[in-house]
């Protein structure tokens, strides 16, 4: 088992779905194979326009050859591991590249930065998942959970302590937990939403910083929803209630959806922004994934 870097273009001509499975040749097979059973960073190279750099983290569960086309194989990402970086990593920082293992000898930019699969070191692998996924300016939970003692969310009163990782395999055991996942999760959609609910556009926040939105999964968790920003959005306490009990859901289209089974949708509409459609990132990739729509009007809405 090793750590490594998947390259993944936003545009790519490859059969990929980054929190599910990632394509490549057979070239590099063998470097995949080396990753199974543990973490890899993608990668977002920088001759892509508004390029993410080093974007997410994810494990691999196992490598198959593809069925679908020969010549390729298939990482398969074991669910609920994906997350997506807070902060995408630069190539290049203020004291040079951030991924020492592409350098030669002479300190240089070797080859093996040009690969799609490489080997990624323990040092390296945890520089860049501290940069991303560092908590700059922590945001504040909306409700503390019921029963729930602030000391376990990491958080004293209304602030709480940065994302701090100590050692690797402690990183590793951050990554698979549910709080801090549910955290930063929250913090990205946030951040991505501006803090302002996505149905009825209103962007509320306290005296202290507290945002009043929460950040939704379109599939759930306890669905095999990922911790993907395209598997989420950000909405208002009510909003939320009836997303999550189907009285409104998402066309492809980000038009909002009204139950007919509503026992008073006029109020409903009401609450919904004057456009009538969900307001959501500019940026394609952070927008909902029609893939996690669809599951939430088959599987949530009540039509």
């Amino acid at each position: 088992m090793g750590f490594g870097v998947f390259i993944h273009r936003s545009d790519s001509i490859y059969d990929d779905s980054p929190a599910e499975q990632y394509q490549f040749p057979s070239q590099y097979l063998g470097r995949a194979q080396t990753c199974v059973g543990d973490w890899i960073i993608y990668y977002e190279p920088r001759k892509v326009a508004a390029t993410r750099g080093y974007f997410a983290v994810a494990k691999v569960a196992q490598i198959i050859a593809d069925p679908k086309a020969a010549g390729m194989f298939l990482a398969l990402i074991e669910p609920g591991s994906y997350f997506d970086f807070i902060n995408p990593v630069p190539f290049s920082g203020p004291h040079g590249v951030i991924e020492r293992g592409v350098l030669n000898n002479e300190g240089q930019i070797s080859g093996r930065a040009q690969a799609a699969v490489r080997p990624l070191s323990a040092a390296d692998f945890n520089r860049i998942t501290a940069i991303g996924l560092e908590e700059f300016a922590p945001e504040l939970p909306r409700s503390d959970g019921p029963g729930e003692p602030l000391a376990a969310l990491g958080c004293e009163d209304e602030g709480q302590s940065p994302f701090i990782f100590e050692q690797e395999r402690e990183r590793v055991t951050q990554l698979s937990s549910r709080i801090v996942r549910d955290r930063l999760f929250r913090r990205l959609v946030l951040q991505a939403y501006d803090k302002r609910c996505a149905v009825t556009g209103l962007k509320l926040i306290n005296g202290r910083g507290r945002a009043e939105v929460d950040a939704a999964h379109i599939r759930p968790v306890e669905e095999n929803g990922p911790d993907i920003l395209s598997n989420g959005i950000a909405l208002s306490g009510t909003a939320h209630w009836m997303f999550d009990r189907g009285l409104i859901s998402l066309s492809d289209e980000l038009d909002i959806l009204v139950s007919r089974q509503a026992n008073d949708p006029e109020s409903i509409r009401g609450l919904i922004n004057k456009t009538g459609q969900a307001i959501v990132p500019s940026r394609k990739f952070e927008r909902p994934h029609p893939r996690f729509l669809q599951w939430h009007r088959e599987h949530c809405f009540k039509h």
